[in-house]
Order: structure tokens, then sequence, then C-alpha cells
């Protein structure tokens, strides 16, 4: 029976957020309902952690954080295409803005707070470099190829592509992170599996029993139902958000960083999870993974939906996003490279991922 896959509140929650979308999508929500709402969106949240990591225990790492990851980013990219065609000139800088906020959180953010659940623990966080590095190299390039150039390009005026220069970023951004895929997955899994201080390899949950088949695939499913409510959710509060963050005199940028972090929570919540549990690995997978996912997914699909696109599309960032872009990966090399972290590494990921929203906010 379906109590026997999950608590009843992991089966009931996703749906009801699911009907909650169903009603208020499009619609303008009287405060109560509001915080209905909210509350069903951070229930969805953790609903879609406990049925990811159920997931997880049946497939094996790293293939758990990576369908986790990937299904996060399908559901954000099919939003953002979704407003994107709709919305008009107002959303030329959406793609960037929310691709440049999931790097920052995800490299910056989660990354930080993984490493300090386990340094404040265990004094030293231990995971595997060659993993974590290969990771880093490639969201790193994929993150100049789509951000960064797209700046100093001269064939299109403005910081953006030409349709050939963005057919080239879309199919690169594709083969790279398919490629990534096969050597995470198959060509050097044990290099994304979490290991000890010792250098042995450790598998999650290893004195619970494996779920069943039947129970992984109601976990699926339900785990898709809460991710739609919550990407969808999310939209629905936006309004909201606009209207705080325009009377509190912020910049509109901040909505989209908002945004972000509300989509991220699953990836977030699941990170700091494995971290408790020491396994350091499946926090950087979630991370890194997530950020080359929604760069590597993104990408690709507003190059195809631009044949739709009245307004222009702007990629390329500005020079305060591109110093903190550039700082970040400086850090977060020298921070994979040794294969451990301290405390002190942590602090440095949770200062850049501060500055970035003090940035959004002063700019």
């Amino acid at each position: 029976m379906i109590r026997n896959v999950a608590k009843w509140w992991t089966v009931v929650i996703p749906s009801l957020a699911l009907l909650a979308l169903a009603i208020s999508w499009g619609r303008t929500l009287p405060p109560a309902l509001v915080a209905i709402v909210a509350l069903l969106l951070a229930g969805a949240v953790l609903a879609a952690v406990h049925h990811a990591e159920v997931i997880a225990h049946r497939v094996g790492e790293p293939f758990g954080s990576l369908l986790l990851a990937v299904a996060v980013t399908v559901i954000e990219v099919a939003l953002i295409v979704s407003l994107m065609v709709s919305g008009g000139e107002k959303t030329a800088t959406l793609a960037r803005d929310t691709v440049f906020a999931a790097v920052m959180i995800t490299c910056n953010g989660i990354v930080g707070l993984s490493l300090l659940a386990v340094t404040l623990r265990r004094r030293i966080a231990a995971f595997h470099a060659e993993g974590s590095g290969g990771a880093l190299a490639t969201v790193a390039t994929l993150s100049t190829l789509s951000l960064v150039l797209p700046t100093f390009t001269t064939s299109e005026p403005g910081p953006a592509f030409s349709p050939a220069q963005l057919a080239f970023a879309a199919v690169v951004s594709l083969a790279l992170y398919g490629l990534f895929v096969l050597t995470q997955t198959v060509r050097h899994r044990d290099y994304f599996l979490p290991i000890t201080i010792e250098g042995t390899t450790t598998t999650a949950e290893e004195h619970a029993p494996r779920p069943s088949a039947r129970t992984a695939l109601i976990s699926l499913g339900l785990l898709l139902v809460a991710l739609v409510a919550v990407v969808g959710l999310a939209k629905v509060e936006s309004p909201v958000i606009e209207s705080v963050v325009s009377s509190a005199g912020l910049p509109h940028a901040v909505v989209g960083v908002v945004i972000a972090l509300l989509v991220l929570l699953p990836e977030t919540i699941a990170a700091l999870r494995a971290a408790r549990r020491n396994q350091v690995q499946i926090s950087l997978n979630l991370a890194l993974g997530s950020a080359m996912a929604s760069i590597g997914l993104t990408i690709p699909s507003i190059a195809v939906a631009s044949i739709w696109l009245d307004g222009p599309l702007l990629l390329g960032l500005g020079s305060t996003h591109l110093v903190l872009l550039a700082l970040t990966f400086v850090v977060t090399t020298l921070t994979v490279v040794p294969g451990r972290a301290t405390l002190l590494q942590s602090g440095v990921h949770l200062v850049l991922f501060a500055a970035f929203i003090f940035l959004a906010v002063s700019p």
C-alpha cells in the first residue's frame, strides 16, 4: 500500500499543492490564500526531498542526485521558456538572471552550507577531487560560453549572441552536459560516490533496506507531482514577491533571486541532509549538477524558443556579476582540488553567497 511507500503527508501534501496550483494559476489571491499556498509550497519541497531520497536509495548514487537535479531543472526550464515566449521584451534577461542565480546559489550557497554542516561536526569534509573537479570544470566552461562571451562578442549589439552563436552555444552546452552525465554514471561512477576521511567509499543509508521497484516508481510519480507544484506555486507567489520588492524599493532582479531560491530548495535540503550524514560528495553532486543542468538545458531550450521570441535575448553578464562569477570559480577550484575542506572554505563560500544577495539588493 502507499502508506508503505511514504508517510501520509508526503502523499497528501504534493496532491494538495498540485490542486492549489490548478485553482490559483493566473488568479490574484487574497492574503489568506497566499499564506496557504506558501505553506503548501514548503510542504511540497519537503515531500520532494523525501521521494528523491527514496529513489536515490533504490537506484544508488550518483543516479539519485542526478535525477533530482535534472527533474527540477526540466520543470524550471519549461517555466522560463513559457514566460519568455509570452512575456515580450520585459523577459529579455530572464534566462540570464535565472541561470546566474542558480550558479551562485549552488556553487556558493549549497556548497557553503553543506561544508559547514560537515566541518562543524567532523572538522574535515572529504570528497573525490576527480569527480568534483570535473563537474566544476564543466560548470565553469558552460557558464563562460553562455554568460560571459555574449558580453564581448561583436556580431550583435549589446550583451547578446547572433543566431549562429546562440545555436553553437546550445549544441556545445547539450553535448558537454551529455558527456558529463556519461562520465558520472558510466565511465567513472566511482568518482561521484561518497568517501570517508580515510578514502573509503561509502553508500547512502547502508543500514536501511533497499526500497522495492514498485515503491521507487510510486515515489518517482510523487516526486514529479511535488516538483511541478514547487515550481508552479513559486510562480503563483511571484506577484506577491514582486509587490513586496517594489514596496521596499528594491531592484526587480531581486524577484528572480527569490524565485530561484524557492525552486532550488529541494536540492538545498537534500544536500544538507546528505552532509549531515557525512556524505559530502552527494552534496557536491547535487550542487554542481544543478548548476550544470540549469545551463546545459536552459540554453538549448531558449535557443529553440528564440524562433518564437519577439524581443531581444540578453545573455551577457554585467561587470559586477562577471567579477562575482570569476571569484566563485577561483574559490571553488581551490576548495575541490585538495579533496578536503575545512570550516574556512565553508565560510568563504558563504561570504560570496552573502555578497551575491547583498549586491542583488544593492547593486
